[in-house]
């Protein structure tokens, strides 16, 4: 209501004055650059170096381009970088800049006539004289000021809060009527895309024949005031191949619809040139503890990213295990060495990456919520890809876990197409497609004789598996000879022919992969509509249909699953944005089967296998087993699901969920929490995030007895010089450790990163 009032208040008093005089001429045009003229209704016009700027123009950059504009009678220069929309307003005693969003750089002459300078974005005025100050205004409706030189003062319109903003300082400013100073690190002022010397000749070009001939008019002894206040039309630039301009006016002519521009994701700053980590750790392999050595660069050219992990594990000894080098006897392990390769981003046209997934949510999360294949890194390293596109009103998207697994029968495969019908009515719909071609596929076995390294006491070794007293020396095994024996396996330093038979406890046969393939498929249909869509407030519905199956599977062996299936319904689910920091969600939901929402979530890869022994037997059980072993396909419950999360000025982002699934026997509860700090003000301290998830349990809460689906973690980096961190990587999870207890597996990795 103050915003309205104020611009209604700042059209009448600049009303009488808005004429047709030129107040500044556009020095540096470069891609996607329009002009709205005033009493336009669209940016109809492509913006050219020298181009003229009268009251009530308005400015938009596209995804690529940057413009710089330069007023005739004081020479201040506004910088206008790539995805930003303003309009110029200018009266006798104030000049105004009305931003609705972007980046603006600008530099603002002293004059002698005293006019004020001002920013005005959707909830706030920036009043300047003379300085030089940067103008941040993001599409989610935080609005940042950073004040290089000089001193202003920033107004928010909502509280009626001050404050002055000087040099190494910066102001946040909301539409809950915050207004926050904030210490401004050099690296917070944005790039110049053009430094001052690039514009300076074109500053001559254009402003010195405007001053020369304001000064002729001025010097006529009769002037005719009509004429001089009317604007001719303005005669776009030759150039030098008239046809090659009219073709290239056509091609970068923008759409009519210029908020489509508002519905693209924010891509974010550009990603550094080049980085380098620096892993130092300890790490345990194959039962063996290593110092851990990698070095891990990241190199950014345009839209191709390149990451790699080259590491080197040494034993206690000095010794460097070559397993992860021997690429001549196994060229597969050249893929280990790419930690991603990339092409684009997901809003582009199209993109692709090779390696590392994170955070991969299909739809509303309902069948694959934020999986990772990366939790097990860097014990168990694994490949995927991720590829889609976005033509039009449909956009797809496609990806495989690890294609390392497929050789081996399987790999977890996902697929979603989406379509919105038009931009009048803005309904999406949308198909996910999730599958576990063999669960089992993840399980290791390097010599490939059917048992898993974890099961197998000789990895390395396809005629032996068993080791009973781990003296080295196997059990007795069919096709090896018998003077192989271990003649005492179990260990108790009798003979085993001395013994009676059921005196020699022998370890069980370990689970074999032969014949043995657990299935997983998941479909699932999604529908949304934005009910409310404003900066200060957005309102979403949505819906969503999951399935789940288990196809049978059994074998000679002992593993046995049943068939089950299952579904889920979430009507109706509701998402909301308030004031563009504020990020709420609820959703009721009804499951009847073997279905829990996100069973493909972070933890997947850890908990899709579960192994124990008991009385001498190796139980396997899949994900599905252990979580539907308790009711059947007729089993039912409902409950409710809400998300939080916050984005504080961009100092602090904090998540969390809970779930709460009832049925008339049981009842499941899921938790999730995730918080990361904004650490260019705190010294010394390059980085700080922690997270603990923990799903589908009797009480996500009881912190004291955790169980296979917990997972937390933190990451702490502290600067020990400019582009120099030291980082503390902790994670921690637990797995079953063969006897029916969960074990806690903790990762620490210290690793020193270089940014250039």
């Amino acid at each position: 209501m103050v915003r309205k009032l104020l611009i209604l208040i700042t059209a009448f008093s600049i009303a009488p004055i808005l004429n047709a005089n030129v107040i500044a001429r556009l020095v540096k045009v470069e891609g996607q650059v329009y002009i709205k003229r005033l009493g336009m209704n669209t940016f109809s016009e492509t913006a050219r170096a020298g181009s003229a700027i009268v009251n009530g123009d308005e400015i938009k950059v596209g995804d690529i381009g940057f413009a710089a504009a330069i007023y005739i009678d004081d020479r201040s220069v506004v910088k206008i970088k790539n995805n930003s929309k303003f309009s110029f307003m200018d009266s006798k005693n104030t000049r105004t800049i009305d931003l609705q969003y972007g980046t603006l750089l600008n530099k603002v002459n002293k004059t002698d006539k005293g006019k004020a300078f001002r920013i005005q974005t959707p909830v706030s005025v920036a009043s300047v004289k003379g300085t030089e100050f940067a103008a941040i205004v993001s599409q989610k409706g935080i609005e940042q000021f950073i004040c290089k030189e000089g001193l202003f003062e920033v107004l928010n319109m909502v509280s009626g809060q001050t404050i002055n903003v000087g040099p190494g300082q910066k102001a946040f400013s909301n539409a809950t009527g915050d207004l926050v100073q904030a210490v401004a690190s050099p690296k917070d002022y944005p790039d110049d895309p053009e430094v001052n010397e690039n514009i300076e000749p074109e500053i001559e070009k254009i402003i010195e024949p405007e001053k020369k001939e304001t000064k002729e008019i001025k010097n006529e002894k009769k002037i005719d005031t009509k004429k001089v206040n009317q604007v001719e039309p303005e005669k776009p630039m030759k150039p030098e191949n008239d046809s090659q301009s009219v073709k290239e006016e056509k091609i970068e002519k923008p759409i009519e619809k210029e908020d489509n521009d508002l519905k693209k994701p924010e891509s974010g700053p550009p990603p550094k040139p080049f980085s380098m980590g620096l892993g130092i750790g300890s790490v345990t392999l194959d039962g063996v503890l290593y110092n851990q050595i990698a070095l891990r660069p990241e190199i950014n050219i345009g839209k191709i990213g390149i990451g790699l992990d080259l590491m080197l594990y040494l034993d206690n000894e000095g010794n460097i295990r070559n397993d992860e080098w021997d690429i001549e006897n196994d060229p597969g392990l050249i893929l280990d060495k790419i930690l991603y390769v990339k092409y684009g981003e997901k809003n582009d046209p199209g993109w692709v990456k090779y390696g590392s997934i994170e955070g991969m949510t299909l739809g509303y999360g309902g069948l694959m919520n934020n999986y990772s294949n990366m939790m097990e890194f860097p014990t168990v390293r694994r490949v995927g890809i991720n590829t889609g596109f976005n033509i039009g009103p449909v956009g797809g998207e496609v990806f495989l876990s690890n294609i390392k697994d497929y050789s081996r029968g399987g790999t977890v495969t996902g697929l979603r197409i989406a379509y919105t019908v038009s931009e009048n009515f803005p309904l999406s719909i949308g198909v996910n497609y999730v599958s576990d071609g063999n669960m089992f596929s993840g399980l290791k076995d390097k010599d490939e004789d059917s048992y898993p390294d974890i099961f197998d006491d000789f990895p390395e070794n396809s005629n032996i598996w068993n080791d009973t007293d781990g003296d080295g020396i196997p059990d007795p095994h069919d096709g090896i000879d018998t003077t192989e024996y271990d003649i005492d396996s179990d260990g108790d330093n009798l003979l085993d022919k001395d013994e009676n038979s059921e005196d020699v406890i022998l370890k069980a046969t370990p689970f074999s992969l032969k014949n043995n393939i657990a299935r997983t498929n998941g479909y699932a249909l999604d529908v949304g509509y934005p009910i409310y869509d404003s900066k200060l407030f957005k309102l979403k519905f949505y819906g969503e249909y999951n399935n789940l199956s288990f196809p049978a599977a059994s074998n000679d062996s002992d593993f046995d699953r049943s068939e089950k299936s299952g579904s889920g319904i979430t009507v109706p689910g509701l998402a909301s944005t308030i004031f563009g920091i504020l990020n709420l969600s609820i959703e009721y939901r009804i499951i009847s089967g073997s279905y829990i929402p996100q069973f493909f979530d972070q933890a997947y890869d850890l908990n899709r296998v579960t192994t124990s022994t008991i009385n001498g037997q190796t139980i396997v059980q899949t994900k599905d087993m252990a979580l539907f072993s308790v009711y059947n396909d007729d089993f039912n419950s409902k409950g409710l699901y809400g998300s939080a999360g916050i984005d504080l000025f961009n100092l602090i982002n904090f998540s969390a969920s809970y779930a709460n699934m009832k049925a008339d026997t049981s009842e499941l509860k899921s938790f999730s929490s995730y918080i990361n700090l904004n650490t260019e003000n705190i010294p010394k301290v390059s980085s700080a995030m922690a997270y603990y998830q923990r799903n589908n349990d009797d009480n996500p809460f009881d912190f004291n007895n955790p169980s296979e689906n917990t997972i937390m973690g933190y990451s702490i980096g502290y600067e020990l010089s400019k582009g120099v961190s030291l980082v503390w990587n902790f994670r921690q999870f637990y797995r079953e450790d063969g006897t029916g207890s969960l074990e806690a597996i903790k990762q620490t990795t210290i690793e020193t990163t270089f940014n250039f």
